[in-house]
Parts: structure tokens; sequence; C-alpha cells
């Protein structure tokens, strides 16, 4: 099963609820026309993601699904496309990347509640960065509802009941 030898359990609802917006700010223009320019042939699979994630098309820009078992996390080759968005994990985030996905979910898709249970979600923190939404799109996690916008941070408590 997916883990991280080493890294320390975390107390996820101690430190951060359901989900809390960090204060920190990206270009969320500047990215959402990076991933824009992402050419089509990227997209059209889950990305190796399984299970409630299949609503979802799934570019892993670092690492692989969790499905797909023990892969090293390494940079992948789209992430060579979108400059900004290495910037955003490497410059702005203060924390060494592991796994990076851009996610696209169709208009009307849902993902249904669930809890990621491998041992490495609960030793690492899942951040959020809304490339494109509106008010229509909320993020559930531990029985709270949250509104994220492009430009925003957020750490979600994947060791929850998050949808």
């Amino acid at each position: 099963m997916l883990d991280l030898p080493g890294y320390p359990v975390l107390d996820k609802l101690a430190l951060i609820g359901g989900c809390v917006r960090l204060p920190l700010r990206i270009d969320g223009e500047r990215l959402r026309a990076e991933v824009d320019q992402l050419p089509e042939s990227f997209w059209g699979s889950t990305g190796g993601r399984v299970g409630v994630h299949m609503a979802a098309e799934a570019v892993f820009l670092r690492g692989y699904a969790p499905a797909e078992g023990p892969k090293p996390i390494e940079d992948r080759p789209a992430l060579d496309l979108l400059p900004y968005a290495r910037h955003i994990m490497e410059q702005i985030i203060p924390a060494q990347p592991l796994r990076c996905l851009l996610a696209r979910l169709p208009g009307g898709a849902v993902i249904a509640p669930h809890i990621d249970r491998a041992p490495y979600f609960a030793k690492s923190l899942r951040l959020h960065f809304p490339v494109q939404t509106h008010e229509r799109v909320w993020m559930l996690a531990a029985g709270q509802c949250y509104v994220m916008r492009p430009g925003e941070v957020w750490v979600l408590n994947n060791k929850s009941v998050h949808a």
C-alpha cells in the first residue's frame, strides 16, 4: 500500500479541520491561461485514478496515481509545459512537493463522498488550487461546504469524508 516511510502521521482534524484557506495568493489568471494552453493530447483519461475519481480527467504533473502502485515521485512531461505551475510548486509553497495533478471535472459531474485511505494520505497535506470554477461549485470536507476561487490556496483534509 502507498506509504511515506519515516514521515509522521498528521492529525489533520486538529491542524485544518475540513479545509482551510492559506494566507497565500497565486495569479489565478496566469495559471488558467497556462493550463488552457496544455495540449488536448494530455487530457482524456483519469490519469490512473480509479473509483470515485472516474468522473474527472486528470493529468499528473508530478508522481503517479496511487492505484498505479509504488512508482517514483518524479516530474512528468506535462510539467515542462507549465512554468508557472512549476514556480508555484517549487517557489511559492514552502514544502517539498510530492504528487501534483490537474483535474478537470465536467459541468454537472460529482466526485462522491469518500476518504483517502492509503497511509500516504495520513502523512501528507493535500493542497488545492482552483483553476476555473463558478459560484455553484463547492467542496465538501468534514461536514462543511467550502467555496474556492481561482488565486486561492487551500489545504484539504482528505482523511475526512470529502467530495
